[in-house]
């Protein structure tokens, strides 16, 4: 018996983008072109300009791994899901899966909006191949999970779209599908949520069956990973060990600053640069030094309870801090209008190393903008004793900790 649960062979996804939507025709127009036909075949007809999401992916994943999906935005991380989840077919090539498949894609995708969260969860499981008395017997725990409890027998179309995952994912990961995969809907739904489906992840896997999901969340991916797959434009980049993918990963992004290519009409960081104690920019500070970074983001309407945040990572994406506006009591205004933000590190802080820096725009429901990395920096040693001694220096931060040092008490009958 084979121990491979997914084996994919020169897969490729090819999509037309500018093609013009055909109009509607009555059976007369219909009739008088196909008669005009034979004196129309030399016009040129305007060709839809093509984009390939996929390009000749071939790959393996065995049974039981757990693999994270990393990728810029753009690498085809969505489409591959899509195609193995056979919600979409490949232009060419194949993908040949072992064991039933519950995915957990965008937001929209896996319910009926007229049927109520009760129908869905039973129509879900029938899809799936599932008796009705099996999943009448998870019903209880899908529903606790997803804590839609009062709305169980309401349709979904009324759902927030927290309650709309909340409920898709517990459906995905309660009916013990043999491949579970999860795309990045999970930037949606609160802190607690989020925490609360990677353990159910974790579980799943721990029972022997494989996962498979994107995330642009690395320390998630570090977190539950086994394996990591990298795409690049549509293209297998590299697949292996965890640490090493992300790191590549990171650092094929390396930037010294960031800025968004295009308004997105949502809440969104439009630059990020990194900057010294007088804001001004800075290329390559010393640690001894306070440095930090201005990030600049745009309200296109007026929303409350917006947080912003970062997170230093190291250069294979550990996260070393994080900081958050909650963190300072610092209440982002939900006036619809551009802000600047200043996040500074106090000198002293950081060990001289490569980094890089992670920004989040969120509220109590979303992440509602994720770049990460938004921008790549290095801090070399500034002039102090304490960094004398240079590669003797452990880990990522400096922590002042208090010493005393004094002669040992002598004990009675000892040696």
């Amino acid at each position: 018996m084979s121990d491979i649960a997914i084996r994919v062979e020169h897969l490729a996804k090819r999509y037309s983008i500018g093609a013009g939507v055909e109009p509607y025709r009555t059976l007369r127009e219909t009739l008088g072109q196909l008669a005009r036909a034979p004196f129309g075949r030399g016009r040129a007809r305007s060709a839809a300009a093509h984009i390939w999401a996929l390009d000749d992916v071939s790959m393996e994943i065995k049974k039981g791994e757990v693999v994270g999906i990393i990728g810029g935005n753009g690498a085809g991380k969505s489409t591959l899901l899509k195609i193995l989840s056979r919600i979409t077919t490949p232009t060419r090539g194949r993908a040949r899966i072992s064991g039933r498949v519950g995915s957990l894609l965008e937001v929209g995708t896996g319910f009926h909006p007229e049927l109520t969260g009760r129908e869905n969860i039973f129509l879900n499981g029938a899809i799936l191949g599932m008796a009705r008395r099996e999943i009448a017997r998870k019903f209880d725990a899908i529903v606790a999970f997803a804590e839609v409890a009062r709305f169980i027998d309401t349709a979904v179309k009324y759902y927030s779209s927290g309650m709309y995952v909340r409920l898709a994912f517990a459906v995905a990961a309660h009916l013990e599908p043999e491949i579970l995969i999860v795309d990045e809907v999970l930037s949606v739904g609160d802190a607690k949520f989020q925490q609360k489906c990677l353990g159910k992840m974790d579980d799943v896997a721990r029972t022997g069956r494989t996962v498979l999901f994107v995330s642009h969340n690395m320390a998630a991916v570090q977190r539950l990973a086994t394996s990591a797959l990298l795409l690049e434009g549509g293209c297998l980049a590299g697949t292996g060990p965890v640490r090493p993918m992300v790191a590549r990963y990171l650092g094929g992004h390396a930037h010294a600053r960031y800025q968004a290519g295009r308004r997105t009409g949502r809440p969104q960081i439009l630059e990020a640069q990194l900057v010294d104690a007088f804001g001004q920019p800075v290329a390559k500070p010393l640690n001894t030094e306070t440095f930090g970074f201005r990030i600049r983001f745009a309200l296109p309407q007026s929303r409350s309870g917006i947080r912003l945040g970062i997170g230093v990572l190291t250069g294979d994406g550990t996260v070393v801090f994080t900081s958050g506006s909650d963190d300072v009591a610092i209440e982002v205004p939900a006036d619809a209008r551009e802000y600047e933000a200043r996040v500074m590190v106090p000198g002293d802080t950081l060990l001289a190393g490569d980094y890089h820096l992670a920004v989040c725009l969120w509220d109590a429901g979303e992440t509602l903008d994720l770049q990460e990395p938004a921008l790549s920096f290095a801090l070399e040693y500034g002039p102090s004793v304490l960094y004398a001694s240079g590669d003797n220096r452990k880990g990522f931060v400096n922590v002042r900790c208090g010493w005393t040092l004094e002669p040992a008490l002598s004990l009675v009958g000892l040696p």
